[in-house]
């Protein structure tokens, strides 16, 4: 048996799934989470499928050349009215990359490699526009390492899938590559006692000199968390971060119970470049070591994502 993959790029959105039978649309997260009402110009743009056909994908929105993951997030509370003047300020784009039924057709038992040649025919055949889009795929290393260079616009990595493998829901028919870096970060709060910190609430410099933050780390190790208490003082007065509210995970409502201390021990992380407009990490970094032998000084200036 062949064991020949293929890599596509690993996008910065939702993964949905479309059906349309008989013009009635259906618009569903991973989760099954019913998305269409959020999305009308996925549902107008439907009417250029085939009947009877479905096609996994990603919704994503594309602003100021990057993919804008905080803008997609925020229209799902939209409906109606709403969502139309959403879907003309951040129109989305559904980026197919698996077909599943052609116009009444099963295809889940075919071979990844027909179902990408049969979904790439019906672009091409339908001719297919906005807001539908081809995700990129490959089987050629040189192109596979130009795309790992595309991380600075919302691109976050690749997914391999053999080219005889079958779709199959229940099962994870492919495995996923993430783009990391190591960089350096400066500590400005923590959860957990100082004694015993449970997370590094994480910061940097704008140009402006304001500590902006950044994200924050996984749950630390008891024995990292000990190490890292050694070198932690409790903030003095006109702290930065005085009075601020921290968020328990991206896009959550939950505010954290954080204790401030003295923006100077700097350490250095694991993040993977999924980052919002103002530049902050969406996912938690990964503690690498504490850096004493740094200063604040030391540690790269907040910027945006590059537009």
């Amino acid at each position: 048996m062949s064991h020949e993959t293929r890599q596509s790029l690993e996008k910065d959105g939702f993964r949905a799934l479309i059906s349309v039978d008989a013009g009635r649309v259906v618009l569903r997260s991973r989760r099954g989470t019913e998305m269409a009402a959020s999305f009308p110009e996925i549902v107008a743009g439907a009417a250029q499928l085939p009947d009877a056909t479905a096609i996994n994908g990603e919704l994503v929105v594309w602003e100021a050349g990057r993919l804008a993951f905080e803008r997609l997030q925020n229209r799902l509370q939209w409906r109606g009215a709403g969502a139309s003047r959403a879907a003309g300020e951040w129109p989305a784009h559904f980026v197919a990359f698996d077909l599943l039924r052609l116009s009444g057709t099963d295809t889940t038992g075919w071979p990844y490699r027909r179902r990408g040649a049969a979904l790439e025919s019906a672009f091409t055949s339908r001719r297919l526009s906005a807001p539908w889009a081809l995700c990129p795929s490959t089987t050629d290393p040189d192109t596979v390492r130009e795309w790992l260079t595309w991380a600075s616009v919302g691109m976050e990595g690749l997914l391999f899938k053999r080219l005889d493998s079958v779709y199959e829901p229940a099962v994870r028919g492919w495995r996923k590559y993430k783009v990391h870096e190591t960089t350096e970060a400066i500590v400005g709060a923590i959860t957990g006692s100082v004694a015993a910190p449970s997370s590094l609430l994480l910061g940097r410099y704008d140009d402006h000199g304001r500590l902006q933050y950044t994200g924050r780390t996984t749950t630390l190790a008891q024995a990292v968390s000990s190490a890292v208490a050694g070198l932690l003082d409790l903030a003095r007065r006109g702290h930065p971060w005085t009075g601020w509210s921290f968020s328990a995970g991206w896009g959550s409502r939950e505010t954290l119970d954080i204790t401030l201390v003295e923006p100077e021990l700097v350490v250095e992380v694991g993040v993977d470049v999924a980052r919002d407009a103002s530049g902050q990490w969406r996912h938690p970094a990964r503690l690498h070591r504490a850096r004493p032998d740094l200063s604040p000084a030391d540690v790269p200036r907040l910027t945006p994502p590059p537009y």
